[in-house]
């Protein structure tokens, strides 16, 4: 019986290391994007520091959709996000002629805010599309998680003392220390590791698994989403021109039948005399997502459906993807998935180093172990230089240039590819301090202009960055200084 036990764990520690390896670095773009989009509304407000102006969800509604109805008056439809206690801003993707956008508009005037970006929306979008077209980016989101969740599930299998050695902590051990921290990481924040993974890979199931749908539905997705939410109603444009009915009065009378105020606004077929317009329950107010939704006749305010979730599978599914999303989380909760997603973050890293330390004492001179090496050192420092970079394009780039906010979006990618490619070229011993400097340096750099203090937002959002630059400084000049006197005592035995 011990030596099935110990067979078994061997073959889970083997599919946990390599499966780790396989798809580590992509899990550690997504972990990191995920992390921060716990606090996507606060970022962009960071990121439109010109943009102070309130008002209420009735107002803004209003203001938002006199504007839409001259820029994009034949747009499939408008898809609007209400202002709240975290967005001051109308978050709107609509077609304008030239395929869909993502703007944020004035809540005052309606218009566009000065500062074009996607603010908070890339590391979203990041975290499950990794900016590849649909439905690439989703399916590689989806298999990635489907390897986290895996990878979960065998280090608890292949750990004989996991909960015993989590109190452990070795330094200056070399690999030791490196296993104590990735069991340390793991273990802390477990079952938030197992319900991120799972909840992720339920959201993407109709994507991944669509079987069930199409034995049910054949290719007809509009019943599919009308059974999956009848308070949703979709039907074919009508022709014929018709102007929007107020949309304030149907805001009022949504709030009044869900009893909670409205989050997003569907508006379909805007200007025609088969318009709809959807009203969804508010996110922040109740843990499942899209727990209730109303539609009206968008000519002539009339109500077409009324549904409030109540079946259990749909509703077990809305808490589920509630739970990912963390919409319902106030300050205090937010910071723990922020903590918690940091920790998982890390987790990875390390068992990336991890994977590199223990091959490095047995095949010192291993080609495939040195490569991996070499990619660590570009990927883990890399991908947050490109993160910082965002921010920093944000800040530097002109409010009035063309396509401003896809120059933000290049600046990342080009800044994240740069330091994997300065990571491949170098020795690790370089690569590592000097690209940790950078991010240090980015950090800094991007906590300071602009003045960042003017709210809670702008205030939190510099001092995190702040905080970071002293963190990964800290780790620079670590990595610095452990390299000095290797080189010292090899120059002496010479």
């Amino acid at each position: 019986m011990s030596a099935v036990r110990d067979g078994t764990r061997q073959v889970m520690a083997w599919l946990h290391g390599w499966t780790g390896l396989l798809l580590g670095w992509l899990l550690f773009v997504m972990c990191l994007a995920g992390t921060l989009s716990v606090f996507k509304p606060e970022i962009s407000r960071w990121m439109r520091p010109e943009t102070t102006a309130t008002a209420d969800r009735a107002a803004a509604l209003t203001a938002a959709a006199g504007f839409l109805s001259k820029a994009a008056p034949s747009s499939f439809g408008w898809y609007l996000t209400l202002p709240n206690a975290r967005m001051n801003t109308v978050e709107a993707t609509y077609d304008p002629g030239t395929g869909f956008v993502y703007r944020a508009l004035d809540p005052v005037s309606g218009t566009p805010v000065p500062r074009e970006t996607l603010g908070g929306e890339f590391f979203y979008r990041l975290h499950f599309e990794l900016q590849l077209p649909f439905p690439w980016g989703r399916l590689l989101a989806s298999l990635a998680a489907m390897v986290l969740l895996l990878g979960l599930i065998t280090g608890i299998f292949a750990h004989r003392r996991i909960f015993k050695d989590f109190f452990t902590f070795r330094p200056a051990k070399g690999q030791r220390s490196w296993l104590d921290g990735h069991n340390a990481l793991g273990v802390l924040a477990l079952p938030f590791h197992l319900m991120i993974s799972f909840t992720g890979l339920l959201m993407l199931a109709t994507l991944t698994m669509p079987w069930a749908i199409r034995a049910n539905y054949g290719e007809d997705m509009a019943a599919m989403f009308l059974a999956f939410q009848p308070g949703q109603i979709d039907r074919p444009a009508a022709g014929k021109p018709a102007p929007l009915a107020p949309l304030a009065p149907m805001l009022r009378e949504a709030e009044r039948r869900l009893g909670q105020p409205v989050g997003r606004v569907t508006i379909a077929h805007p200007g025609d005399a088969a318009s709809t317009v959807t009203m969804f329950r508010d996110d922040a107010r109740q843990i499942a997502y899209a727990a209730g939704a109303i539609s009206f006749d968008g000519a002539t305010g009339r109500v077409l459906a009324d549904w409030t979730e109540s079946r259990p599978a749909l509703q077990s599914y809305g808490v589920a993807y509630g739970l990912h999303l963390a919409r319902f989380a106030p300050l205090a909760t937010r910071w723990l998935y922020f903590l918690c997603g940091a920790m998982l973050t890390m987790a990875v890293a390390s068992g990336m180093v991890l994977w590199v330390v223990k091959r490095r004492e047995r095949t010192p001179r291993s080609l495939g172990n040195r490569i991996v090496e070499r990619l660590n050192a570009g990927v883990l420092a890399g991908v947050p230089i490109g993160c910082i970079a965002f921010l920093l394009a944000n800040r530097l780039l002109p409010l009035g240039m063309p396509a401003r906010a896809e120059a933000e979006v290049s600046a990342a990618l080009w800044s994240a590819g740069g330091a994997v490619l300065l990571g491949v070229v170098l020795a690790p011993k370089r690569s590592w301090p000097l690209l940790l400097s950078l991010l240090a340096t980015g950090c800094l750099a991007a906590a300071v202009p602009g003045g960042g203090f003017a709210d809670a937002a702008q205030t939190g959002m510099s001092a995190t960055l702040l905080a970071a630059a002293a963190a990964i400084g800290w780790l620079a000049w670590r990595q610095g200084h452990r390299a000095a006197p290797r080189r010292r005592v090899r120059a002496q035995t010479a």
